[in-house]
């Protein structure tokens, strides 16, 4: 019996492809890292990449490491003093990943669930982060978002929101549950 052979000679030759870009595939990195926040309302995750889509770093939100987390206000109101607010107490995705990296972010992208806030813009502009990728904008019209994006103008930081389709997450989705059944 002959092999088979595809018209460039090579035996056995499947053409492959993934189902994700690299946006989407990082994306949903950022997002299964914010699944691991206890912040009860807002849970962020991030992920620095290099210039070869090697994952640099990640972090999501939640507390500083060491500190028993049971001892800490977990609410958002406001209306009380910032010692009783988790805002104290709460480590930002960025600042997380930031401050758990290995080496130089300079050229780096990163992709984040929630567009950073104007504190974790200064700490990126710092690590000369080259781009930011992010999922929602929803305090867009807040003056701390204002100020991010205007830090990111000046240090020449590009950024962009991206959405994932619904085709991924319903096909995701799938496969985890079929990756489950074999278990």
């Amino acid at each position: 019996m002959e092999k088979m052979q595809n018209p460039t000679g090579q035996i056995n030759f499947i053409p492959v492809a993934s189902k994700l870009n690299w946006d989407e595939y990082f994306m949903l990195q950022a997002m299964l890292a914010s699944y691991r926040s206890k912040d009860p309302s807002t849970k962020v995750g991030c992920v620095f990449v290099d210039k070869y889509n090697h994952q640099l770093t990640m972090g999501y939100n939640g507390a500083i490491a060491g500190i028993d987390e049971s001892q800490m206000p977990w609410g958002n109101d406001k209306t009380v003093d910032l010692e009783f607010q988790k805002y104290g107490y709460v480590i930002h995705s960025e600042a997380n990943a930031i401050s758990h990296r290995q080496g130089s972010l300079e050229g780096s992208k990163g992709y984040v669930t929630l567009f950073p806030c104007n504190e974790c813009a200064k700490l990126i502009a710092a690590q000369r982060v080259s781009e930011i990728i992010y999922l929602s904008d929803k305090y867009r019209d807040t003056p701390e978002i204002r100020i991010s994006k205007k830090i990111f103008d000046l240090s020449g930081i590009k950024y962009r929101q991206m959405s994932l389709s619904k085709e991924i997450t319903e096909d995701l989705c799938a496969y985890l549950n079929s990756m489950l059944k074999d278990l």
